[in-house]
Order: C-alpha cells, then sequence, then structure tokens
C-alpha cells in the first residue's frame, strides 16, 4: 500500500482523479502541493473535468501525461486503468460531484476514473464539491454513506459561499487543508510508535445537527430576553463531529465564536428561527440541542421602543411558551438519536432526568451552572451523563476539564450508543 519512504508523502504514488466541478481549478494548485511533498503524482480526468480545466495544464504541473480515455492505444496493452490502478499507492479524487460520488456508490465503471477505482487495492480518498442543496439531498447522502461502507474516506466537504451564489456546506476544501487532512488520514502507517493513535472517523457518514448559543426574544426594537450561553460548548461538538466525518449543520444563536472547519453555520436569532432552521437540516442521524433557548418570548413585541411609566407603578410583560426544540425533534417520527441538554442551579440530576423522560431523550447532558469557573461563558465545565437502559436510569459523570476536550469524551459516549 502506502509506501513510508521519508517525510509527508515522499516517494508515494498518488493517483489524483478529477471530475466535472468549478472547484477543478483548485486541482492544479492541489498537484503542486503533492508534488512539493515529494510525490508521484499522475492525473486522470473525466471528460467533464476538461471543460474546466484543461490537461495541459496538469501535464506541465506533475511533468505526467494527462489520461482521459478508458481504452488509451498508448497505455501499457492498451489496458490503461489496470496499469494505473497497480500503479497506485492512494487515490485522491478532488472534486468529486455528485454524479460521480452516486456513480462510485453504485459500483459503475464507464470512464476511466470509475473502473480504475473499482480495479485498485490503492487507498481511496475523495474531496466532494457540489451546490449545497445538492449535499443535502437524500440520495447524496445515502451515496456518501454507501461510499463510506465501500471503504473511502471523504475530505470535507466545507462550508462558504458557493460559486452559485448560495452559501452553506457542500464547498471543496481548500487544496491546503485537503493535503492536511490526507497527512492525517496516512499517519498511523508512517509511524509504528505506539503512541500514535489512528485519526477517529467513527461519524464518518453521519448526519449531524447541533443547536448552539442563547436566543433573543425581542421586547421592543431595542429590547429582548435572552441569557448568558457563550455558545462555546455546542461549538466545541460541532468541531469534534467534523473532525470524526460527520456532515455538520451548527444553528447558531447569537455569539462571536468562529465556524469551525467543515462545519455549516445557520444564524439565528430567536427561538422559533431556530427551529425552522432545525426542521430544515432534518432528517439526520444525531441530533445535539445544545443551544440555551429561552424559554418564553412576548405575547406581542413592541412597535416602537417601550416608555418608561411617569410614576413608579412598573412594567408588566406578557410571556407565551416557545417551541421545545429537542422535544419536537425527538418526537418525530423520523426521530434522530437525540441529545439535550440540561443546565441547571440545584438537583441537577432529579431535573435533568425528569427531562430525560418527559422530553422522550435518548440522552441527556445535565450540568450545574451555579458553580464557579463552568458553564456559561467558561471555557471550562463538567457534566453528568444520564441514559435509560433496561428501564433503569444510568449515569455517568465527566469531570471538569476544557469543553474541547468534555465535547471529545460527551461524543465518544454518544458513538458508543448510536444505532
Amino acid at each position: 500500500m502506502v509506501s513510508p519512504l521519508g517525510p509527508g508523502l515522499a516517494g508515494t504514488r498518488i493517483l489524483l482523479g478529477i471530475s466535472a466541478g468549478i472547484a477543478a481549478y483548485k486541482s492544479a494548485h492541489l498537484a503542486r502541493l503533492l508534488k512539493k511533498t515529494g510525490a508521484e503524482v499522475r492525473v486522470v480526468m473525466t471528460e467533464g473535468a476538461q471543460a474546466f480545466i484543461t490537461p495541459l495544464t496538469l501535464q506541465a504541473l506533475t511533468g505526467e501525461p494527462v489520461r482521459t480515455s478508458l481504452l488509451d492505444p498508448e497505455a501499457e496493452a492498451g489496458m490503461g486503468h489496470i496499469e494505473l490502478a497497480k500503479w497506485a499507492d492512494i487515490i485522491l479524487i478532488a472534486p468529486a460531484t455528485a454524479d460521480l460520488m452516486a456513480r462510485l456508490a453504485h459500483g459503475h465503471a464507464d470512464d476511466l476514473l470509475t473502473t480504475l477505482c473499482l480495479a485498485t487495492e490503492a487507498r481511496c480518498l475523495m474531496a466532494p464539491a457540489m451546490n449545497q442543496a445538492m449535499w443535502r439531498h437524500p440520495a447524496t447522502l445515502a451515496n456518501a454513506d454507501r461510499l463510506g461502507e465501500l471503504g473511502w474516506t471523504l475530505l470535507g466537504p466545507d462550508a462558504g459561499d458557493q460559486a452559485c451564489g448560495d452559501v452553506g456546506l457542500g464547498r471543496m476544501l481548500e487544496p491546503e487543508a485537503i493535503l492536511a487532512q490526507l497527512l492525517s488520514e496516512l499517519e498511523p502507517t508512517r509511524d509504528e510508535s505506539p503512541e500514535v493513535m489512528p485519526l477517529q472517523r467513527d461519524l464518518a457518514g453521519r448526519r449531524v445537527v447541533i443547536t448552539a448559543g442563547p436566543t433573543r426574544e425581542a421586547l421592543d426594537p431595542v429590547r429582548y430576553l435572552s441569557n448568558h450561553s457563550s455558545g462555546k460548548m455546542g461549538y466545541a461538538l460541532a468541531a469534534v463531529c467534523a473532525e470524526r466525518g460527520a456532515s455538520v449543520s451548527l444553528v447558531s444563536g447569537p455569539v462571536t465564536l468562529t465556524t469551525p472547519p467543515g462545519v455549516e453555520r445557520i444564524d439565528v436569532t430567536s427561538a422559533t428561527e431556530m427551529l425552522a432552521a432545525v426542521e430544515s437540516r432534518m432528517p439526520c442521524d444525531l441530533f445535539i440541542g445544545c443551544a440555551a433557548v429561552a424559554d418564553y418570548r412576548a405575547a406581542s413585541i413592541g412597535e416602537h421602543k417601550l416608555k418608561k411609566a411617569n410614576d413608579d407603578s412598573g412594567l408588566t410583560l406578557e410571556l407565551v411558551r416557545n417551541p421545545d426544540i429537542v422535544a419536537t425533534v425527538a418526537g418525530r417520527e423520523d426521530r434522530p438519536f437525540t441529545v439535550g441538554f440540561a443546565a441547571e442551579t440545584q438537583t441537577l440530576e432529579a431535573h435533568a432526568g425528569s427531562k430525560l423522560e418527559r422530553k422522550r431523550l435518548d440522552l441527556i447532558v445535565a450540568n450545574d451552572v451555579s458553580r464557579e469557573g463552568i458553564g456559561f461563558g467558561s471555557d471550562d465545565n463538567a457534566v453528568t451523563l444520564l441514559w435509560k437502559a433496561h428501564d433503569q436510569t444510568q449515569r455517568h459523570s465527566l469531570p471538569v476539564q476544557p469543553k474541547a476536550a468534555l465535547a471529545g469524551a460527551i461524543i465518544d459516549h454518544i458513538v458508543s450508543r448510536l444505532p
């Protein structure tokens, strides 16, 4: 398989596949980066890819002829697909379009690239690239799941602005990020030290939706009801899920945090907006309701700023209940594995256990926000996990630690219980 002939990818034979997407322009830079690591790089292009970037460009960058034909008379015995399949240590397809993913997921071999993928025993990776709606389509997500089962590793996709004008998850990772992930994926094969652990990809092919941060419920154009949630725990969970291979949609209330790499972020303000965004990302495999959603909102929002009374009579606000987002998700016919959070100031386990049963959750993460140094706004936290097994409430406590580390421990536990 992969030849560990020195640092980086030196001596490794990489077959770079390019399919028909606008992100193909990034493939030239990727080919150059791979060559700079010392890898041997050969390129195979689909017919459609040649409409976006010319074979001559890739040939100049790699110093090797670019293959485009299934039966190439100039290839060894005219069987170029077998020759290339045996040559490659790694097959990396970037970009991988929705069409190419579908063909590979179903074993098609109707051009050179798909044929050699079926004929190879090399390590196979791909960097998906497509419109955000195409990525979220159930057929594409099912194909991603199937490719994972067939041994493919998906690098990305990333979230952000797209060539079509949309914003969302579906962009091809930048070439530098692809190279970094490729090196991370291969690191266990290059270092025989027992301290080196394989990169966890135990959420590959899974679709995860996470809520984070506070909600703001308007009273008038300048005032609102809210809470002290910073969103740090939810963002840490999103980062861990993305690192472990999941397709992550992060529905975020108003926070000042940076979006984790590879995560689709949907910004909302109120609880009703958050619920609508969550439902637009259903179905999914795992839902984590980490946001601190306001329980109530104003029955009516003042058109203008509410004025202070001239006497000391005070102000009475009429509030109505907000939708319960985590309970709504747990009550769906196509319900995902549903995890809730309980931020409490007293009788922690009693209140959290009640929510676990009442909202029909698979797991609840309870934390005492009255403890100094943890919880809202802090970089550290400590939680207790509660779940039902054999009609008994089970518990597992996680001690005070940075939220990034805590997120990994929580996801470890969730993964162990996912169907």
